[in-house]
């Protein structure tokens, strides 16, 4: 970290986060709202997002919300009931970001904050309708160490989805495979690793699987941030859609492979790095 600086007040943040947005074209002067998951500290979580930033080549200004994790692996309780905690205070950042001359809000959860993330969401929703899909940019949910039950149940609470709703899962996630033990469900799947779309096929999501890349990433519970290989792609991607028209499909502006469409759920099949017969 290069420097701290604290706000006294709401309106500096405000005031700062404006200048940082006018170094942007007007078509991108975004904000994206980084939300860490379990077991990180606060300077682990703005390098991670920092990295993300600058690996992605991300428009307009990076905001990270950070929420008390205890920053331990023995801390995963503590950090459940902190995610409870912390609703409130993120509630609170989405509904000012749009008052701060932002373009478009996009929300980037990863873990535990895919949980902190969709809770807050669902009380938005349950207190103004409506309001995510008119303020948000797009919701993007990293390795969710979510119930899929219970991500079902608060999706009912939108009256209209945000789009794009993008959802990355990887079988070979070896923390949300802990979490499974943890809680006795060894034979269910969390929203994470999900290894059937169909479960939530009536969803407006896109499913993105990454478990080509988990072997050659640094974490395989942040496949989509520690993968070279699923970087450059990713990279490449978002590039690549800048020469498309905005009537093209959207799903294929931002990101290449194999898209299946079945009902209303997207899955999106990655290819892995290439072997040395190809």
């Amino acid at each position: 970290m290069a420097g701290r600086r604290k706000f006294q007040t709401e309106a500096a943040f405000s005031s700062r986060l404006r200048q940082e947005l006018a170094k942007f074209p007007v078509n991108e002067r975004d904000v994206t709202v980084f939300v860490h998951g379990f077991n990180s500290t606060q300077a682990e979580t703005a390098f991670r997002a920092a990295q993300l930033t600058h690996d992605l080549n991300v428009p307009g200004a990076t905001v990270i919300y950070s929420w008390p994790s205890k920053g331990k692996a023995l801390g995963y309780a503590y950090d459940g009931d902190s995610v409870l905690f912390a609703r409130d205070g993120l509630e609170t950042l989405l509904r000012k970001l749009r008052t701060s001359g932002a373009g478009r809000v996009v929300v980037v959860a990863h873990s535990m904050g895919g949980l902190l993330t969709m809770e807050a969401l669902r009380q938005i929703e349950i207190k103004s309708p409506g309001w995510t899909a008119r303020n948000l940019g797009g919701v993007v949910l990293m390795s969710p160490d979510l119930d899929v039950d219970v991500f079902k149940s608060q999706m009912t609470r939108f009256a209209e989805v945000p789009q794009p709703f993008a959802i990355f899962v990887s079988q070979k996630d070896n923390i949300l495979t802990l979490s499974q033990r943890l809680r006795g469900l060894d034979g269910r799947a969390r929203l994470g690793n999900l290894n059937n779309a169909e479960e939530i096929s009536d969803l407006p999501v896109e499913v993105i699987d990454t478990t080509a890349f988990a072997d050659e990433a640094e974490s395989q519970h942040f496949v989509a941030a520690t993968s070279p290989a699923l970087l450059a792609l990713l990279n490449g991607a978002r590039e690549t859609a800048q020469t498309f028209e905005r009537d093209q499909d959207r799903l294929r502006r931002i990101l290449p492979g194999q898209i299946v469409i079945r009902d209303n759920a997207i899955e999106i099949a990655l290819e892995g790095p290439p072997s040395d017969n190809r």
